[in-house]
């Protein structure tokens, strides 16, 4: 039923909290896990010295995105470990939004991923991409409040 599902990580252990439902839904339907984790796009970085540009700019985008590129290798090496198939990305941009454009153009069936909970006010002032991604995607999805 389900070729594809896409879990969205954040690096946290909050967010990690979806991973159980959903390899057990890749099991059932002998779907594809496909991990990704958005990373915001800085114009430029504030460090104790100032604003950061041009190359050392260019070398903060790399780590951010080596570190993110290791941190879904190592989940993904745990989920082969299980039998399940997996693919990892990661992608630049607002997380919503990226996540909703991963998804229709890399063919998602489904989108898991753990919603921090937020509610009111601090809802309306930060955001929330679990909501986003509801709204905006129009794809089915596993959504958990982690614990």
């Amino acid at each position: 039923m389900f070729e594809n599902i896409l879990v969205c990580l954040d690096g946290s252990e909050l967010a990690e909290q979806i991973l159980p439902y959903a390899n057990e839904q890749a099991k059932k339907f002998e779907s594809k896990v496909i991990l990704i984790q958005a990373i915001s796009s800085p114009s430029s970085v504030i460090s104790g010295t100032g604003p950061v540009t041009g190359p050392a700019l260019q070398d903060q985008i790399k780590a951010e995105d080596d570190k993110a590129t290791k941190y879904l290798s190592l989940i993904a090496s745990k989920l082969q470990s299980e039998g399940i198939a997996v693919e990892y990305a990661t992608v630049r941009g607002a997380a919503g939004h990226a996540i909703v454009e991963y998804a229709h153009e890399n063919e998602v069936g489904l989108i898991a991923i753990a919603t921090h909970g937020h509610s009111g006010i601090r809802r309306a002032i930060l955001g929330s991409v679990a909501d986003y991604v509801i709204r905006e995607s129009h794809l089915p999805m596993l959504v958990i409040k982690p614990q």
